[in-house]
């Protein structure tokens, strides 16, 4: 199961900062689409343990699509990047599988408390300026009500969608947590993980075998991915 941990409204700032989309015609091939859906599917099960989300969460508090503001910022970052769908997914699911999806991800190093984000396994995530521009874009909608775990959810949809994957309603209503600790990042399944030790790191989750064999056989499709670089 999920670790329990400290959870906070969002302020109005970018999120790194805080203690109409069609399918794009980009050159995708299929092993990505098959990788983002199943690695999204599994993340979708991390989310599902926490209480209290809702697709209509933010329907008194913000009038407008909060899902098209967010769409947008990542459909003109991928039109300048095409290696930002798949930034998108690699972080959500590093998010989630540390403490939840609760955007602690994003959070920076300060003073002797070195961050997820610089956790070795996280070193080579990139496109964290996605979320911040779409977070400023909602901000200048509805300041202070949107979390950034729900953001980066959101942009992790679209970027499923972007890759010739599924698209769905993503449920709201994540808070954002203020603890984020890069020793925690050796939870993350690593390459030279056994097959206990991937099970172990699964189940500890709430997550099936089922999970991780679906996981597993698209895992060729992983090391292109890790190999971006960070920004």
């Amino acid at each position: 199961m999920l670790n329990n941990h400290t959870l906070v409204t969002t302020p109005s700032f970018p999120c790194h900062r805080l203690v109409s989309t069609n399918t794009i015609l980009v050159n995708v091939n299929r092993n990505m689409a098959a990788i983002a859906t199943v690695i999204m599917l599994i993340t979708m099960s991390l989310a599902s343990l926490v209480s209290a989300l809702n697709v209509n969460y933010y329907e008194n508090t913000c009038p407008h699509n909060v899902d098209s503001i967010v769409a947008a910022a990542v459909h003109k970052a991928t039109m300048n990047d095409r290696t930002v769908p798949a930034a998108l997914l690699r972080m959500h699911f590093h998010d989630c599988f540390i403490r939840g999806c609760d955007a602690s991800v994003l959070l920076e190093s300060k003073g002797k408390n070195k961050a997820e984000k610089d956790g070795p396994p996280n070193i080579s995530l990139h496109a964290f300026y996605v979320i911040d521009n779409a977070k400023k874009a909602v901000e200048a909608v509805f300041p202070g009500i949107v979390s950034c775990a729900d953001i980066l959810a959101l942009a992790a949809r679209d970027a499923v969608a972007l890759s010739g994957g599924p698209t769905w309603d993503v449920t709201k209503g994540r808070k954002d947590g203020r603890i984020s600790k890069a020793t925690e990042t050796r939870q993350l399944p690593a390459p030279t993980f056994n097959i206990s030790q991937l099970q172990q790191s699964f189940f500890q989750r709430g997550l099936s075998l089922e999970d991780l064999v679906a996981l597993s056989d698209e895992a060729k499709c992983l090391n292109p991915l890790s190999k971006a670089g960070k920004s």
